[in-house]
């Protein structure tokens, strides 16, 4: 089974991005499950319905988010109502709107999706590690287990990595949105990239407009952030996950720019 995982979605022009090339793409790689983190899908920042429901009818079945989830108020009743779109699991389980793992199904193989957020530079969240876990016990029947880990430190997510190898078919790191070249099948058979990188602007900071963030680094002031606008690329990557065990057996790191047919 191919379970393509696409980074995070900068602002409008990420959208339509991803909409011009992931048809094409999951025709092309035979893809049988798409999974994105749309967390900076809305303009400025965080995810709207709007944006979701966009995502969503471009192709992907599986949105995880991350640490800017809950910047547009409107977002949490969708995510009450929505269980193909979820939160990080480690958020307080009784209190915060969403789910932090999903499970669909392809034929017969049921297929978890996690969505887990570091504690190391970012929230003061549960721990990573004992939130997994417990969610591995609720979802013990899916024979295929995928987790975005949207985290800061590099550390952080190569310790996670370790620690789920053979335990989840893949694990795929976000936040940084900077593809690292790092894709490998751990000893016991979990697929694993650091980070799998952003979907949106290439002449940017990390989606925003570059004069922006400089003038934030040299000021150190509040400043408003704006989403850059020109050529595109979408990062992501390729789990090639056997059925019966539901390990991977092959990893394929893509980015895909504007000459892609």
């Amino acid at each position: 089974m191919k379970i393509l995982a696409i980074g995070d979605i900068v602002g409008k022009n990420g959208c339509e991005f991803l909409r011009s090339k992931l048809p094409i793409l999951k025709k092309r790689k035979n893809i049988d499950l798409v999974i994105a983190n749309g967390e900076n899908s809305a303009e400025g920042n965080g995810i709207s319905p709007d944006s979701a429901k966009f995502i969503f009818s471009s192709g992907v079945d599986i949105i995880t988010t991350g640490n800017h989830v809950f910047k547009k108020r409107e977002i949490r009743d969708f995510l009450d109502k929505n269980s193909c779109i979820i939160r990080p699991a480690n958020y307080p389980s009784k209190t915060t709107p969403g789910k932090g793992f999903c499970i669909t199904q392809i034929n017969d193989i049921k297929i978890a999706v996690i969505n887990l957020m570091g504690v190391v530079y970012l929230e003061n969240l549960r721990c990573p590690f004992e939130t997994m876990d417990n969610i591995l016990k609720e979802v013990s029947e899916c024979r295929i287990k995928i987790v975005d880990f949207h985290a800061e430190a590099t550390a952080e997510k190569r310790a996670l990595g370790f620690y789920l190898d053979g335990k989840v078919s893949a694990i795929f790191g976000t936040h940084t949105h900077v593809q690292t070249s790092d894709e490998t099948i751990l000893p016991l058979g979990t697929g694993y990239i650091t980070d799998v990188g952003m979907t949106g602007p290439i002449d940017s900071v990390l989606g925003v407009k570059k004069d922006i963030i400089i003038k934030k680094q040299i000021e150190k002031l509040p400043i408003r952030f704006e989403n850059a606008s020109g050529e595109c690329k979408m990062e992501c990557i390729i789990f090639d996950i056997d059925e019966k065990t539901g390990l991977t057996i092959n990893t394929e790191r893509l980015r895909i720019a504007k000459t892609f047919i």
